[in-house]
C-alpha cells in the first residue's frame, strides 16, 4: 500500500508479470490458475502483502484475497487516560479583505500521559503460504523501533516504543494458546503511585514484568532496540 496508489494499476503489473492476459475469457480452472499465479507475484513483490494480507479482487486482474500471517490488535491504555484541552490562535489571515478581522481560536487536544498495550499473533502456516520469512520479521521490528521517529508532532512529541515480548513456540501449532501466554506479561503501576492514587506520567511509574516459568516448548524474545535478547525455559 502506497499513497496515492492505483491498487488495479499494481493488480494488472502482477499479471503482465506473468504474461497473463486479464481479459481473456478462461474456464474456471484456467481462471484460479491465472489468480493464483499473479497473487503469488504480488506477495513476492510487495511486503505488506505478504506480511498483512490484502484483498485485490478489483478490476479485470483478479488477483484474489491473501490472508496475511502478522495481525496486531488495537492497543488500549493500561489507566484510563484524560486528554487536556489548549486554545490556539491563528495569527494570520487568508485573504485581504480579513486582515482586520479578529484573529480566529481553536483548540487542540493532548495526553499528558499514556501507555497502550496491543497484541500480535504471526501464522505460521500463513507465512508459508505468502513466503513471509525471517528476514521479513527482522523488518517488522526495526520498524517497531523507528515507527515513531518520522512522526514526531506537537500533540505526539514524545511516543515511543516501550517493551515488545515475543514468544516463540517450537512447534508449529503452538505450545500453549495465545491468551495463557499474554496473561505472563503484567503491567502495574509503581506501588507509591498506587498508595497515593496518581495518576502515571512516564514509563518509569509502571512496571512490566514478565512471570516465570514459561510453558515447555515456549521461548521468550525481548526485544531491545534493534536487538532480541533470548531467553530460552
Amino acid at each position: 500500500m502506497r499513497e496515492r496508489a492505483v491498487l488495479n494499476a499494481l493488480h494488472e503489473e502482477a499479471y503482465e508479470a506473468k504474461q497473463i492476459d486479464p481479459k481473456a475469457k478462461r474456464s474456471s480452472q484456467e481462471k484460479a490458475k491465472a489468480q493464483q499465479d499473479a497473487q503469488k507475484r504480488m506477495c513476492e513483490n510487495f511486503f505488506d502483502v505478504r506480511t498483512f494480507g490484502a484483498v485485490m479482487t478489483t478490476g479485470e486482474a483478479d488477483c484474489g484475497q491473501v490472508r496475511g500471517p502478522l495481525q496486531l490488535t488495537f492497543a488500549r491504555s493500561i489507566d484510563p487516560i484524560v486528554a487536556a484541552e489548549f486554545s490556539i490562535t491563528r495569527c494570520a489571515v487568508t485573504n485581504e479583505k480579513d486582515a482586520e478581522k479578529e484573529r480566529k481560536m481553536g483548540r487542540k487536544f493532548t495526553v499528558p500521559y499514556g501507555l497502550y498495550r496491543c497484541h500480535g499473533f504471526i501464522n505460521p502456516t500463513l507465512a508459508e503460504k505468502t513466503g513471509f520469512s525471517e528476514e521479513d520479521l527482522g523488518l517488522i521490528k526495526g520498524a517497531f523501533n523507528e515507527m515513531f521517529e518520522v512522526d514526531h508532532s506537537s500533540a505526539r512529541g514524545l511516543m515511543a516504543p516501550v517493551r515488545c515480548i515475543a514468544f516463540r513456540h517450537d512447534n508449529k501449532l503452538g505450545n500453549a494458546r495465545a491468551d495463557e501466554l499474554f496473561s505472563l506479561v503484567t503491567v502495574e503501576k509503581r506501588p507509591e503511585l498506587q498508595a497515593e492514587n496518581l495518576p502515571p506520567r512516564s514509563r518509569n511509574d509502571y512496571v512490566i514484568s514478565l512471570r516465570e516459568p514459561l510453558p515447555e516448548g515456549i521461548t521468550a524474545e525481548e526485544w531491545v532496540s534493534t536487538r532480541w535478547l533470548v531467553a530460552t525455559t
